[in-house]
């Protein structure tokens, strides 16, 4: 082989490598970054339009309910030790909530670890995987849902979004999430990366 064929290849080897390295350091970020948010999940009792209204209302109410349980909290774990045991007093105000907009469905609250794609909330684009998530079903769950980011706080209308990622997130996740889809491919490779693994986990009944 030529000495300039051997540079190519050199360059090459070099390129690949250049890009794995960059695609593994953005799925670590993506997974520190799973680790520090909970989710909201609100799944209404249908797609009606007057069900579909209840679940915005209801996630309204949700988001300031968890306002004042999340108070003071520095991390996703003290989020999680402060609602968790609010979980059946939270379902049980949600309820009454429900009751008196008029409807007789029942809420069930819980935490439970559910996988989202890639989705982008206003200027904060969160990467696909399974998160820990509150999620709230209405009646019997068959709408249309909603999802957001209960902790931290960036779906509360008061909260101001810059200060509460800067509060949780490190620069490199900070820089990550800020980041726009259309031009951050590796966005859509983590994505088929957690699918896959999605898939392998639903079929076995194993978590990877």
């Amino acid at each position: 082989m030529s000495f300039s064929g051997k540079i190519r290849i050199s360059i090459a080897i070099g390129i690949v490598t250049a890009v794995i390295f960059s695609i593994c350091s953005f799925a670590k970020t993506s997974e520190e970054i799973r680790s520090d948010v909970l989710r909201l999940h609100v799944i209404a009792n249908s797609d009606s339009s007057v069900d579909q209204n209840l679940k915005l209302r209801l996630r309204d109410y949700i988001l300031e309910e968890g306002e004042d349980i999340f108070d003071g909290s520095v991390n996703v774990e003290n989020a999680v030790k402060k609602i968790e045991p609010k979980l059946a007093e939270l379902e049980k105000s949600a309820e009454t909530f429900v009751k008196n907009a008029g409807f007789d469905y029942d809420v069930k609250i819980t935490l439970s670890n559910e996988y989202f794609t890639t989705r982008t909330y206003e200027s904060v684009t969160l990467p696909a995987g399974k998160y820990l998530a509150l999620r709230v079903v209405i009646g019997s769950g068959e709408g249309h849902n909603w999802w957001c980011v209960m902790f931290p706080p960036m779906c509360v209308p008061a909260a101001d979004k810059k200060d509460e990622i800067e509060n949780v997130f490190t620069d490199k996740e900070i820089k990550l999430v800020e980041s726009k889809p259309k031009y951050e491919p590796r966005f859509k490779v983590v994505e088929i990366y957690e699918q896959i693994r999605e898939t392998i986990s639903e079929r076995t009944g194993q978590a990877l």
